[in-house]
């Protein structure tokens, strides 16, 4: 569930925390989800459980999640009802970042979101 690549440069606290919110914003951890235990998850991972702690105080701080004394962290609600939108603004920005390293101009891009509007009335019949 949770995705951690041993050779990235990103370190793995920042990839669980990223992972986490990720999850929370596809759906698949909703408000009020627990969490895997430190131990637990940390055993799963093959990582160190002070990594998993590390990565849950951040999401914690940032109030992705929240803890409840002897019961653990939790997602919270901060997460529901934005997943869509923030996915495709986060898209749209990586996009926009290559357009513009291949030289597609700001009226190019409008012309082209536009003509993909029109091609999908009703959204797409992929289903």
């Amino acid at each position: 569930m949770f995705q951690i690549d041993s050779a990235s440069r990103v370190p793995i606290y920042e990839q669980l925390k990223t992972s986490v919110i990720q999850l929370a914003l596809s759906g698949v951890l909703k408000p009020d989800d627990r969490l895997p235990p430190v131990r637990a998850l940390a055993l799963q991972l093959g990582i160190n459980p002070n990594t998993v702690a590390k990565a849950y105080k951040m999401l914690e701080t940032e109030g992705y999640t929240y803890s409840v004394t002897g019961k653990g962290s939790f997602i919270s609600e901060k997460l529901s009802g934005q997943a869509p939108k923030q996915q495709i603004t986060r898209k749209l920005g990586e996009l926009i970042q290559s357009a513009r390293s291949s030289g597609i101009t700001e009226a190019q891009m409008h012309e082209m979101v536009t003509q993909l509007y029109a091609n999908d009335k009703g959204g797409s019949s992929n289903d």
